[in-house]
């Protein structure tokens, strides 16, 4: 008799505490910002330094909290921490850091509506500062979009085991919507924590202070020569260039009849979802491809895609971001508009569709 799953109905946030915890993770840092701050209310109250010795630590600023998180991932050891929108910006010279020291560590950024301080609500803005840097330097992250309670519990285990299959940051860019929202979840089952000796066999580059043991230096000097430092570029862009063939991940949905094309992450593909509802029942066929990974991007996949098509909308909370990569895929096989709220506004179904008909002059 198969053995039934536990499900359990909790937020985006806790479930990414939750998953930490049965995934084995070393190390939590972070600080309180909205609407994150479950994750760390959470690791608090469920207390695993008790039970998994994990640790659990309030920094003083999101600054100071990825700089834990960078010498914490220098070790070998399975670190993360979770920010909303500013303070992830504040965070960025610690990311790009740890992108050059080649070290796995896990980030999640629950957005919310900017510039600057901005709005508590919901919002999908920093999709450039996540997937073209942000930071200084030509570095990438992995970037995992969830669009679901489920997703958030699973990304922790597969971030993690993508940053440290590819020796890289990897970031979890999830929205106020899938953070605050509550739906039934399945946990991942537990693993224990790597031992000291798992972490030396498997993380020979780790720093550990033992005696004998070669130095390593996991991050980059001023005394480093122009050859030297291209070479650590040119060794940085090999690990992109795999990443991006063996890691693309996305979702289809109703594509193989549709004349016309939603591309959306996050909450915005799950409206879109009912959209297509909509749109269907007025008979305009429409499909949805959802982006997994914002990176690596999944070019191929949309431009096998465009030429079937009437018409592309990208759909996205902010002023148009994504769809500048659809139009780089598509390279104007396909005409393609844009749909975005700003500021927090969260849109409904019925926006989407009317934008689709408006920009593409349907006659339903």
């Amino acid at each position: 008799m198969k053995e039934q799953k536990e499900v359990k109905l909790m937020k985006g946030n806790e479930a990414v505490a939750h998953a930490a915890i049965r995934y084995g993770v070393d190390g939590y840092f972070g600080y309180p910002i909205t609407p994150q701050s479950e994750v760390l209310e959470t690791l608090e109250e469920l207390r695993p330094w008790e039970t998994t010795g994990m640790v659990v630590l309030q920094s003083e600023s999101e600054v100071a909290a990825i700089n834990m998180v960078y010498g914490g991932a220098s070790t070998g050891k399975a670190v993360m921490t979770s920010s909303s929108s500013p303070g992830v910006s504040l965070m960025m010279e610690g990311i790009s850091y740890i992108a050059a020291g080649q070290l796995p560590t896990l980030i999640i950024n629950v957005m919310r509506g900017g510039p600057g301080l901005g709005t508590i609500q919901p919002s999908q803005s920093d999709y450039f500062q996540a997937t073209k840097g942000g930071g200084h330097g030509d570095y990438h992250l992995i970037v995992l979009a969830p669009a679901s309670v489920q997703d958030m519990a699973d990304f922790v285990g597969l971030g993690f085991d993508l940053a440290f299959k590819y020796r890289t940051p990897a970031m979890i860019l999830s929205d106020g919507i899938i953070g605050q929202m509550m739906e039934k979840v399945v946990l991942p089952e537990p693993r224990p924590r790597r031992t000291d000796a798992e972490i030396a066999e498997q993380c020979p580059w780790a720093v550990t202070g033992k005696r004998g043991r070669k130095h390593r230096n996991v991050s980059t000097t001023l005394e480093l020569e122009s050859k030297t430092m291209e070479e650590n570029n040119l060794r940085l862009q090999q690990v992109y260039a795999e990443i991006e063939r063996n890691e693309v991940r996305f979702e289809e949905y109703m594509t193989d009849d549709a004349d016309y094309l939603f591309v959306a992450f996050g909450c915005m593909s799950r409206i879109c979802k009912k959209s297509i509802q909509q749109a269907r029942e007025r008979g305009i066929k429409v499909g949805l491809l959802r982006p997994i990974t914002l990176w690596p991007f999944p070019y191929e996949a949309i431009a096998k895609l465009a030429p079937r098509m009437k018409g592309i909308l990208v759909a996205e909370m902010n002023a148009g971001q994504m769809i500048e990569d659809v139009r780089l895929a598509v390279e104007g096989a396909v005409p393609v508009c844009h749909f975005g709220r700003n500021g927090g506004i969260v849109p409904n179904p019925g926006e989407v569709v009317d934008s689709l008909i408006n920009q593409f002059h349907i006659h339903d």
